[in-house]
Parts: structure tokens; sequence; C-alpha cells
């Protein structure tokens, strides 16, 4: 800990959330987007790739990402997509693909393939959608595409909130748009991303009780400025909450429709941290001493699930976290694995089917299996800051949506004067 607070500009680079969205809105847009500092890494690229099988064309530029849209759907009449492990591309592609004409095929990284897709297999098929699946509703699927009539659909969307976008960025283009039934979806606030994103594109909605209402419509081209992921800035956030020192992550502000920024201005500020939030940046400064939160439920924001829990160690009394079954379903389950981790280190964890309990403790220097999850690598990065010889098997699984994270969290801990065991980037 420092005897008072620096202060260093964390630069993070843009949302995956906001880039996916944007990928498909573009495709389906009338006339080219530009998309303004884009999220260069595995999970988008994929994505990109993805767009110009299915035939839109995609001009990647260091700096801006063109994208032709055809509002009719994908021009390709026979593709195969290969989403590696990019959850959010094997869920939105299927649905666009259905507005093609054409056979399509949807394929994936084995850490994919185990992932689930049956609420949208069940929710393309009660739309008319043909679509081949694997045993047990998995990829790869083929979609066989002749558009979509759309209508009136209920979502299962307990177990992602990614099946419900899916659905929904694609139904402009069905012909009778679609209304869609969803009860009670995790990580709401994704979807509410996903209707301000249709909207800022020319596609009004409206989302009452359990019922999101989409008009057959077009979205309109334009340059678009991909603001930085609330999820990657909470490990900067929380380094600076377990450091006691201050950083500002410019390109977030209180106009971000990011859900999970609500790490930063609602569960920190419980810690002991105080929050700043301008037009156009955050900033974070941590306590001398982090004080527990007591119980967080994070079913809105369960991508911040694991930062809490690696800076949980820190605090004065242990933290429950609740209603994050969603987590045992992601690249790895998260609650196995972030425990798993913590218990390494020498912290005493607790879990149940929804839930994680980290007691207060002093961790120590252990070997992390990070089963191939950025955010397994990522958050115990943070709890590493306090912790020498905190050790990945796989350093390099943060290429999935920050190739540069390890580069960037190190500056981090040199700007505000700390040691970082370089060790744990080489294994």
């Amino acid at each position: 800990m420092t005897s008072a607070p620096r202060t260093v500009v964390a630069r993070v680079p843009g949302s995956k959330s906001v880039m996916a969205r944007a990928l498909v809105i573009a495709a389906l847009a009338e006339g080219t987007t530009r998309l303004v500092a884009p999220l260069v890494a595995a999970d988008t690229v994929a994505f990109a790739e993805g767009m110009r099988s299915l035939g839109f064309p995609v001009i990647r530029e260091p700096d801006v990402w063109s994208v032709t849209g055809d509002p009719a759907g994908p021009p390709a009449t026979e593709a195969t997509v290969w989403c590696h492990d990019s959850g959010t591309a094997a869920r939105f592609v299927p649905a666009l693909a259905a507005l093609g004409s054409g056979r399509y095929v949807i394929d994936a990284s084995a850490q994919m393939r185990a992932r689930p897709m049956g609420s949208l297999l069940t929710a393309m098929r009660g739309l008319d959608v043909r679509v081949d699946a694997a045993v047990g509703g998995g990829l790869p699927w083929v979609v066989h595409g002749s558009g979509v009539a759309g209508g009136a659909i209920e979502v299962d969307a307990g177990a992602s909130s990614q099946y419900l976008s899916a659905l929904c960025l694609s139904a402009p283009a069905m012909r009778h748009g679609l209304t869609v039934r969803a009860p009670n979806p995790v990580s709401a606030p994704y979807v509410h991303l996903t209707l301000t994103m249709m909207r800022q594109f020319g596609v009004e909605s409206s989302w009452q009780d359990s019922t999101i209402t989409v008009p057959p419509g077009t979205y309109q081209a334009q340059e678009y400025q991909i603001e930085p992921d609330a999820s990657t800035a909470s490990y900067f956030f929380a380094a600076a909450a377990v450091t006691g020192n201050t950083v500002t992550v410019p390109g977030l502000g209180r106009r971000s429709s990011q859900g999970d920024l609500r790490f930063a201005t609602e569960v920190l500020p419980t810690m002991g941290c105080r929050v700043e939030v301008g037009d156009n940046s955050v900033t974070v400064t941590g306590p001398t001493r982090l004080r527990s939160p007591g119980t967080v439920a994070m079913r809105d924001i369960s991508d911040t699930m694991m930062t809490l829990a690696a800076i949980a160690p820190f605090a004065d009394a242990p933290t429950r976290i609740t209603d994050v079954a969603n987590c045992r379903l992601k690249e790895s389950d998260r609650i196995d694995a972030i425990t798993t981790a913590l218990t390494a280190c020498g912290v005493s964890t607790r879990s149940g089917p929804d839930w994680l309990e980290i007691d207060p403790g002093v961790p120590t220097g252990a070997l992390v299996r990070t089963r191939s999850d950025h955010r397994i690598a990522m958050s115990m990065s943070v709890t590493g800051l306090r912790t020498p010889a905190i050790e990945f098997d796989e350093p390099s699984c943060v290429d999935k949506t920050f190739p540069q994270f390890h580069e960037e969290f190190a500056a981090l801990a040199r700007g505000w004067g700390l040691p970082l065991d370089e060790r744990r980037n080489s294994v």
C-alpha cells in the first residue's frame, strides 16, 4: 500500500459488447458504417471474419473498421462461419444468417461447443427457421435461411441474455418485426444496451414488463465511436481499490449504457472507494482499508463477479456474492474457477449453485489455472498487485478481449510505484 494516492490514467480498449452489437447493426444498415476505435481482439476479429463469410464487406484498418450493410440480410447464399471462442458471435450470427437465402454453417471451438445454445435454438425454430443442430442443441449448427417472417415468440434468457439480444438485433429485418417475451432475463443491462444501440441507429423499440416489441425497419449507417469496455475497466478500478491509489479511465462516463460500470458506481463505494463519474471519464480512489460490501447480488453485472471476488480477501470482513448461477455457463465455470484460484492462494472460500463467499486473508503466491478464460487471468492479476509470485498457466488467454492487458496492467503498477512480478506473464 502506498502512503498517499497516486493517479494513473489507464487506457482501456473498446467494449466487446458494444463492438459485437455494432457489427450486426452495421451489417443490416443502409450504407457504410465506420466503427471508430474498434476493439481488436480474438473475439471481435472472429466476429468480423464471420460477417465477411456471410458476404458483408468489412474493411479493418487500425483505427476504423468499415462495414457495408445490406438491410435484406446476408448477401452470401452459402457460408461457413467459425466463431472460435466467441459466445457473442455464436449467439448473434445464427439469427442474422436466418435472414438470408441459403445454407449457413455456424461452428466454434470445443469450449464454445460446450456452452448452452438450446434456448436460442428453440426460439428460432419457433419462428419457423430450419436449424440442424448437434445432439443436445449445441454447435455446430446449419441454418437454412429463407428470410424470417417474425411475429411473437417467447425466449428463456435465464442462462444468457445474448439469446434475447440476438433476436432483437435482427428483428428489424423480419417482415413483421418481432414481439418477444422474456421473463426475468439474466444480465438485463446488456439487453438495454442492445435496444439503446438499435435506437441510436434509427430503430425504435419498446420494453414493457417482460415483452420487447421491435417493428420492422432499417438501420441507418453512421460513424460510431466504440467506447471503452466497462467489464475490462473493472480490473483497473479494482486495482485502485486494493492499493489505495487513484485511476482514471477516459472514454467512459455518465452517458454510458454499459451495465458493468455499476461495479464502479455501486459496488466499490460500499467498500470505501471514492468514485467520480464525469461526462467522459470515471475516476476511482481506493481507501486506506477496504471494507466488505457484505452480500452483493450480481445477476445484472455477473461479468464483474470475479473482479469482486479477487479483491474480497483484502476486505475487513467476509464477502458474499449471490444470484450468479449463469457464471457456471461462461467460458469456464467461473464460480469454481475463481474459488479454486483463491483457494490455491491460501484464501478460504465457500460456494453453492449460484453463490460464493470469500473470507479476508493474506493471499500467497501460486500457479493459477486460467481454464482458457480471460477473466480469470485479469481478475487474479488484481490480486497479484498485493500477492507476489502469482503465475498463470496460460497468460495469453487475455487475447480474447485485451491482447495488451498484461503490458497495460504493468504500466499501471509502475505508475503507482508498485512492484509487479513479471513471472505471471511468462508461464
